[in-house]
């Protein structure tokens, strides 16, 4: 068995951790609030605006739809997001498993002959493919310090330019979407081209388009897919901090026990030394 100052050292050790982990899951659940909040508010707009796109890249036979032209695959540029620090469970890891994933089944020719590129937002996943020889085109770590509509335009702007102008056939965001404080849904979804809408009965939504088709195509297909890459943003950020309050809170409670089990065997220890003590002070006095 251990001996006092062991287990005292111990003790305090697990303490201070304590102090932190529930620290940090005070910091955690305030930051949560502020994310939760805004993609609540963001979300129902920006489901609607999906809607809209797709009948339109359905309904419109991509004339003059660049971004729903459907090409040969051979080169597909991926989009993880993930977050800038740790300590927020298994948040980071899924997202680049779910990537191992799509390597090694649907992308697995591609990724074969090196025409599968990453564009990275958040330093975890940044730090792990250009760790591993990845192509990595971008990185934007940066963004997590300030999210907002305007950062996330230039990001989402650069992304509808590699796919204008052919650089990628296909591009994909891999993200943890929030659904609440314990539970993130990773999500891998096609950003472009636009999929398009298939409708057994084939029927869609009819449009009044104003001012006319062109500048509906030019103007609010790209301003709708822009705010759906800010949305996934949002959803990654409300999750990070989701998942970093459960990590927390759970840190806390195992600090809890282990300090309950440590002041036990503490308390036993202490009993043991003291029973000897007397037992030494007994066997003395017989003894004379």
């Amino acid at each position: 068995m251990a001996n006092l100052k062991e287990i005292r050292i111990r003790i305090s050790s697990v303490e201070s951790t304590k102090q932190i982990t529930s620290a940090m899951k005070l910091v955690a659940a305030s930051k949560f609030k502020r994310a939760t909040d805004a993609i609540v508010t963001m979300r129902p707009y920006a489901e609607k605006l999906g809607e809209i796109l797709q009948d339109l890249s359905s309904g419109s036979d991509n004339d003059g739809n660049i971004y729903g032209q459907q090409r040969n695959q051979e080169k597909v540029l991926i989009v993880p997001i993930s977050s800038n620090r740790g300590l927020c469970g298994a948040f980071n890891a899924n997202v680049i498993k779910r990537i191992n994933v799509l390597l090694a089944n649907e992308y697995k020719q591609e990724h074969k002959s090196k025409n599968v590129h990453f564009f990275t937002v958040g330093r975890k996943v940044s730090e792990h493919y250009s760790k591993h020889g990845f192509n990595v085109i971008a990185s934007y770590d940066d963004i997590w310090n300030d999210l907002s509509w305007e950062n996330a335009i230039p990001i989402a702007e650069e992304l509808l330019k590699l796919f204008r102008e052919g650089d990628y056939d296909r591009i994909d965001l891999v993200y943890n979407q929030f659904k609440n404080a314990a539970t993130q849904i990773l999500t891998h979804e096609q950003f472009l081209p636009v999929v398009k809408i298939e409708s057994e009965d084939k029927t869609q939504n009819d449009y009044i388009m104003e001012p006319s088709k062109e500048v509906i195509i030019t103007e609010l297909i790209p301003k709708t897919l822009k705010t759906q890459f800010y949305k996934a943003l949002l959803d990654s950020l409300a999750s990070e901090h989701g998942a970093r309050m459960t990590a927390m809170h759970q840190a806390t409670d195992n600090a809890t026990e282990m300090i309950k089990d440590l002041k036990l065997t503490y308390n036993k220890a202490r009993q043991t030394a003291i029973t000897n003590e007397i037992i030494e002070i007994v066997s003395g006095a017989n003894a004379l």
